[in-house]
């Protein structure tokens, strides 16, 4: 069953939850979000009574803002826990030292913040809380000169960021500081099966603006990046599921490449890409359907889906507000011009840049002769459609 929670559930889940017979709990949450009688609704009773009864059951979740509600309800199972192994990035290192055993990281309470002394951390670190999601709150420090702005620059982020996500999405009460993590950027969609298997669903190189980016701006996938990564990424889940002991479990990988290897960024839980993202792109990209591949525990046939998209590059992009303009000072996006400027566009998601700091999300198809699309979208500030 699919359990939904702000900010946003797509309509391509909506459909497939009854398209294939999958049940929605119907919380407060769900009706919030607009479902109701004709979404395949069942009751929150019902929903931990089937879960009691079918231990195995397979569960998804739209958002990390459901994970408050498995905690209070599904305490009975062990997914509270292995929420917890992933979701609390120190706990998750700890779990990694017998494959990064050389692995640089610290937890330090907010409040110790601005009496740490930096000159023992080996430079440049990486700094986030130790729980949350997307690029909220990283900072990165390359030189000791840098560690007062910083910590400046987090105390003003917990104010906004605290009243916005609940603790069990986005938590400063305490921090991670990891050693940086060179190397090419990944994110990918899988779940293990129930033997404990992973099947991955979809692999996205995340590419960066510039050696100090850390947004995410663009996650792109084609047959080139897929091949590349599909033996080596499966290999790497493998040995996760192994320490973790898991099955019949989503999750939304973010790794790098490096010299060590490869270096998890995170793991998150009981999910695919966040905002029904990644999942939907691969949709739109492949032509198949990760959450129905989930549940009815399916495997991709690569070889044969990638034949058929060769030179194609498909990209999850964010449109977020890079410039110094404020949301309060920004009027309206013109989206229709911004389609325009694209080769084709496959799908474009509004959202109001006063609740949440984007402007929505699109997916779109780039040709190998067009690259330069794809470099002109990861660097534009999108001034040119922001009205004032």
């Amino acid at each position: 069953m699919i359990l939904v929670d702000k900010p946003y559930v797509s309509n391509f889940l909506k459909e497939t939850s009854k398209k294939h017979h999958l049940s929605i709990i119907g919380t407060a949450a769900a009706r919030e979000l607009g479902l109701g009688a004709g979404d395949n609704l069942i009751s929150e009773k019902d929903a931990v009574a089937h879960l009691r009864a079918n231990p195995d059951a397979r569960t998804y979740t739209t958002s990390e803002n459901a994970i408050g509600w498995i905690v209070e309800n599904l305490a009975f199972t062990d997914l509270p826990e292995k929420i917890k192994v992933f979701k609390n990035k120190a706990k998750f290192r700890e779990l990694m030292r017998p494959i990064l055993p050389d692995f640089y990281f610290q937890e330090v309470p907010v409040n110790e913040l601005d009496t740490l002394d930096v000159s023992d951390i080996p430079l440049p670190f990486v700094i986030k809380p130790n729980v949350g999601f997307f690029s909220l709150g990283v900072h990165i420090v390359n030189t000791a000169a840098d560690w007062e702005a910083t910590k400046i620059a987090i105390k003003a982020e917990i104010a906004e960021r605290d009243a916005t996500y609940p603790t069990e999405v986005l938590n400063t009460a305490t921090y991670i500081i990891e050693e940086m993590i060179e190397g090419e950027e990944f994110a990918f969609d899988a779940y293990f099966n129930e033997k404990g298997e992973p099947v991955i669903l979809g692999i996205y190189h995340h590419v960066f603006s510039s050696a100090d980016d850390v947004g995410d701006r663009m996650y792109s996938t084609s047959a080139t990046i897929v091949n590349e990564n599909l033996g080596d990424f499966s290999e790497w889940l493998r040995q996760i599921g192994k320490l973790v002991e898991i099955r019949n479990f989503p999750v939304h990988v973010e790794v790098r490449r490096t010299q060590k290897g490869i270096v998890p960024i995170e793991v998150n839980p009981l999910r695919f890409g966040g905002w029904c993202t990644t999942a939907d792109t691969t949709a739109a990209s492949y032509g198949f359907n990760p959450y129905a591949y989930y549940f009815e525990n399916k495997r991709p046939d690569w070889d044969q889906i990638l034949s058929t998209r060769a030179g194609k590059t498909y990209s999850m992009v964010i449109l977020d507000n890079v410039t110094d303009l404020t949301n309060e000072e920004i009027e309206s996006f013109d989206y229709d011009a911004l389609l325009k400027r694209l080769e084709n566009p496959l799908e474009l998601r509004k959202l109001d840049h006063k609740e949440y700091p984007i402007f929505g999300f699109l997916f779109m198809e780039t040709s190998a002769e067009n690259a330069s699309e794809l470099g002109w979208m990861l660097k534009t500030d999108l001034r040119e459609f922001i009205k004032i």
